[in-house]
């Protein structure tokens, strides 16, 4: 927990987890110094004036920074163990993804989708925006029929300025490898804006045939980590990388 998120205008900490990190974790005492952020405002600082068993009330409040810039990309995952889905959201939200679309595929399976944790998932991504001290949460939608979300939706993703090669999917099998198709658009784009704008990426067991051929009849690329089938998480941090050093 680098940074305490605040609900918009509020003076004092009274969310539980957040009391016992101030009080356990970090130790502070009155007169010390916090950074904190406003749910979708600035991050900035904060002095505890005063310290009880369910309240930390702050004084000298000034949000002066603006929250890191979202990585301008939308991850298409179709649903994992919900445990999994749990670290990811967290992962996703620390690196600034914009949005996640979860949706069904085939190696979901069906009781994943009566998951108590996904009635969670806005405390996962509040986890994950303290963790990175940011203040934007990540926008996650779930949709529960794979076909009709890729034959009347998917296109909308790839809506404006984004062209079918903007949108790729992890696939172990692809004869492209992902090395080869960044070098590819690379060619075509200035470098600023060489990376793709929607990744796919499945579950364990990954994607089936018939729905890697759907998303590409809809403007996916298929592209290949190499031999080795990896788990989702791993997946998730490699390719994510890219985004980050470009």
């Amino acid at each position: 927990m680098n940074c305490i998120l605040l609900p918009k205008n509020a003076q004092s900490i009274r969310n539980e987890q957040q009391v016992r990190h101030i009080k356990e974790v970090l130790k502070a005492k009155v007169g010390d110094s916090l950074t904190i952020g406003e749910m979708g405002g600035d991050i900035g600082r904060a002095t505890i004036a005063q310290i009880s068993s369910d309240e930390v009330v702050l004084s000298d409040m000034v949000l002066d920074k603006k929250p890191p810039a979202k990585l301008d990309l939308t991850v298409v995952l179709a649903l994992p163990r919900p445990k999994v889905l749990r670290r990811l959201i967290m992962d996703m939200t620390s690196l600034g993804v914009k949005r996640l679309v979860v949706v069904n595929s085939y190696r979901t399976q069906k009781s994943y989708w009566q998951s108590p944790l996904l009635e969670r998932i806005d405390e996962f991504v509040f986890e994950g925006l303290q963790q990175a001290i940011d203040s934007v949460p990540l926008e996650v939608e779930f949709h529960k029929r794979f076909k009709p979300f890729v034959e009347d939706e998917f296109w909308d993703l790839l809506a404006g300025d984004k062209a079918p090669s903007d949108a790729v999917i992890a696939h172990p099998y692809a004869s492209q490898s992902w090395r080869a198709y960044l070098e590819g658009l690379k060619a075509q784009k200035s470098p600023k804006n060489s990376m793709p704008k929607v990744l796919c990426i499945g579950a364990e067991g990954g994607w089936i045939e018939y729905e890697v051929d759907l998303l590409c009849q809809h403007g996916c690329t298929s592209v290949s980590l190499g031999a080795r089938i990896l788990r989702t998480e791993t997946v998730v941090s490699v390719l994510l990388g890219q985004w980050l050093e470009g």
